[in-house]
């Protein structure tokens, strides 16, 4: 049986997280897992949009920006709920707590709302070695802060800092560096470094004779000199940006743990798609659909690294450090500009252009989901339905538009 028409114009979204799946719908949320001992568990509360409290933030590229911040929020809560009721038997048994340590993971997600709340790599509890209640207790949020915090630095560091660095120098040594403009309109191309034991010759670095730490030294600071960047420049620097990205993912997908994240993946799209069809949410509508969705973090990620190159290549400063803050700076924009065109993308009616953007994203799925089993696609089920039962229903209030 069919649901009512105007219920299927509500646009879910999702995340795997440890044993399970969350799910988010316009106005609410719900988290399903599976505990060791079979049975299924979950939480759900409603989930006031930051829009309605601030309408500047319904605009477009700045919604962007918000939804992918709250998004961050509510994933790391989800994985935290999660981690607790997939060890909850063990601690029971043992009474005693599992300390959580802070391992890298990409939780992929897929929606309009909250669907981009695995768009960025996170942080993935699993279980090190006992210690009190009380000490676990007292660690918790700041464990949870504390993976947000990491997250944030360690995609600066991979994804904006080192591609920036590795394709400065890649450009002095190859000689492709475009000199960075000076005060003095007159200054020659080829610049000396001053007082070292090695010079810049003709956009490349050459060492002189001296002690080899002099002699490092001058090297490594005649590499990091000022470039202007390019087109080409910012297109070195996003596929090394994307080649980062790509074996981190497939890195990740060899772990056992992660494969089952990945399985919890696929089965999130599976029941997504079985909504969107207008389909009873059973699990023998879910199994025959593709895990492969257009609105899927995955796809989120290559956009961006698309966007960027385009943005980094209209603002641009002639000094490697101001670049580095502007790329930092940049980050909601380039956020939301993706999340626009994500959005557009997964419109019935939008264009071959937005279709081809986000493919590369849905060919990379093929990493970031695998084929889920029943018990997982009845877990995706569930969360799906949990949060549906929060949204209002017809003859109450009208929603505010989703646009």
């Amino acid at each position: 049986m069919k649901s009512m028409t105007n219920e299927r114009d509500l646009i879910v979204g999702g995340q795997a997280v440890i044993e399970g799946v969350m799910m988010r719908t316009p106005n609410a949320y719900a988290i399903a897992v599976r505990k060791a001992d079979g049975t299924i568990v979950n939480t759900a509360a409603a989930l006031p949009k930051w829009s309605d409290k601030f309408p500047l933030l319904k605009l477009p590229v700045l919604r962007g920006g918000a939804v992918l911040l709250q998004s961050m929020g509510l994933g790391i809560k989800a994985l935290n709920y999660s981690a607790s009721e997939a060890l909850a038997e063990a601690q029971e048994a043992e009474s005693t707590e599992v300390e959580v340590a802070l391992t890298p993971a990409v939780i992929e997600g897929e929606g309009d709302f909250a669907g981009l709340t695995g768009a960025i790599p996170g942080l993935f509890p699993v279980p090190t070695r006992k210690r009190p209640k009380d000490e676990l207790k007292k660690g918790g949020t700041a464990a949870a802060a504390g993976s947000i915090v990491f997250a944030l630095i360690f995609n600066v560091l991979l994804f904006i800092a080192l591609p920036l660095l590795l394709t400065n120098a890649l450009f002095i040594g190859a000689g492709w560096a475009v000199p960075a403009i000076t005060s003095s309109s007159n200054a020659p191309a080829a610049v000396e470094t001053p007082g070292a034991s090695g010079r810049i010759k003709n956009g490349s670095v050459t060492a002189e004779s001296g002690p080899w730490y002099a002699n490092l030294f001058s090297s490594v600071r005649g590499y990091l000199r000022p470039v202007r960047p390019s087109v080409t420049f910012n297109l070195v620097d996003g596929l090394i940006r994307m080649t980062f990205f790509l074996v981190m993912i497939f890195s990740f997908s060899m772990l056992k743990d992660i494969r089952r994240v990945f399985q919890y993946h696929g089965a999130e799209h599976k029941t997504v798609f079985t909504w969107e069809k207008g389909l009873a949410l059973t699990v023998n509508n879910a199994r025959p659909q593709p895990r492969q969705h257009p609105r899927c973090g995955t796809s989120f990620l290559m956009v961006v690294m698309l966007v960027s190159i385009l943005l980094f290549s209209i603002i641009k400063f002639d000094s490697l450090l101001f670049n580095f803050l502007v790329r930092i700076a940049l980050i909601p924009v380039v956020a939301g500009l993706s999340y626009e065109i994500i959005r557009l993308s997964a419109r019935k009616e939008s264009g071959a252009f937005f279709k081809t953007i986000t493919r590369p994203g849905v060919w990379l799925q093929n990493i970031t989901t695998k084929e889920p089993d029943d018990s997982q696609l009845e877990v995706a089920i569930e969360a799906l339905k949990e949060s549906l039962k929060l949204e209002p229903k017809p003859g109450e209030p009208e929603l505010a538009p989703l646009s």
